[in-house]
This record gives C-alpha cells, sequence and structure tokens, in this order.
C-alpha cells in the first residue's frame, strides 16, 4: 500500500494470512502503517446513519482486527526467531522491539549487579526508578502532596498537568486519581 491508495481490505487480508503462513518476515512499504492508520482515522471520523454507520463500523473492526493480527504475527517472529531480517522491519516494530531490547539490558544489569555485590549500584537505580519524572494529568482535586524526594507539590485541580516522581505519580495512577500522559501521543 502506498500513501496514495486507498488501503484495500482484501489486500490487507493477504498479507495477513501470508505473513501467518510463513516463517519470514515479509516486506512491505515504509508507509503501510502510517496509510492505514490514516484510513482508519478518517473512517472513524465521518459521520453515517443507519446501514452506513453499521457498515464503516464493520469495515473499521475488519481493519482493526486484521491490523492487530499481522502486527502480532510479525512481532511474534521477532521473538522466536533471532535471525530475522531487520531490513524487512518497518519503523513501528523496530520501536517496539527496541523497547524489548532495552528491557533486556536492564534485566541484565540488574542480575550483573545483585550477583557481583554491586549494591551501590543497586541502590542508585533504586533511588532514580523512585523519583524519575513522570508528567501526570489529575482526574480529582487532590491536596498538597510530599513526595519521596521530600518536596511539597500541590495542591491540584482535576485536570491539572504535572510532573511528580515516578513513586508517588504510580500511587496516584493505581488510585484513580491521576493518569499517565504519554508524551509520544
Amino acid at each position: 500500500m502506498s500513501s496514495n491508495e486507498l488501503p484495500d481490505l482484501k489486500l490487507l487480508y493477504t498479507f495477513t494470512v501470508k505473513e501467518i503462513q510463513n516463517n519470514e518476515i515479509q516486506r512491505l512499504n515504509p508507509d503501510f502503517y502510517a496509510s492505514l492508520s490514516k484510513f482508519l482515522g478518517n473512517l472513524k471520523i465521518e459521520e453515517y446513519d443507519g446501514i452506513e454507520r453499521k457498515t464503516k463500523n464493520v469495515l473499521s473492526n475488519l481493519f482493526s482486527s486484521l491490523t492487530s493480527s499481522l502486527i502480532n504475527s510479525r512481532l511474534e517472529k521477532i521473538s522466536t526467531n533471532k535471525n530475522f531480517k531487520r531490513e524487512n522491519l518497518l519503523d513501528e516494530e523496530k520501536f517496539i522491539i527496541d523497547s524489548n531490547q532495552e528491557t533486556n539490558e536492564r534485566k541484565d544489569l540488574i542480575i550483573h549487579s545483585i550477583i557481583n555485590g554491586k549494591s551501590k549500584l543497586v541502590e542508585s537505580i533504586s533511588t532514580d526508578f523512585k523519583t524519575k519524572p513522570i508528567v501526570i494529568r489529575f482526574l480529582k482535586d487532590t491536596d498538597q502532596i510530599l513526595c519521596i524526594d521530600s518536596e511539597k507539590y500541590g495542591p491540584f485541580k482535576a485536570e491539572d498537568i504535572a510532573t511528580l516522581p515516578n513513586e508517588d505519580a504510580q500511587q496516584l495512577i493505581s488510585n484513580n486519581i491521576a493518569t499517565k500522559i504519554r508524551i509520544e501521543e
């Protein structure tokens, strides 16, 4: 699919079936996911009534399901076959596997530090993680907070945006007082 053509449901189905049936990751146009995203975004904002609305919703669900199946199939191949052809990955897939590689590096660092008695490094990692700044949006009015970094934050009104230490932000998120804002979005 190129950026100047509408996504074709039959073509997406064919790509998905080939991906599932083939052991190798197939090559796709670099703008494949961007084209799908643009098409689905436009489809979802269009207003219809009656049978046209039902048709639009079914079409949207079919495209969404096939896209999820395609991506999941490709990522499964990456996780089970370390000799995959990296040149066949799209940038969006590279973004995903990059985070997996970082997770493995962090795990190895922690294991190595613990088994080699590097307690200062383990403590430093723990402290850095607890105090790492997280951007959140408050869902409810909240009184002033004394955070793990011994700083006072707030008070906050619903919809306020703030940057708080990770441990405190996670507590607010788990209590449905705030939600994390993802900067990438």
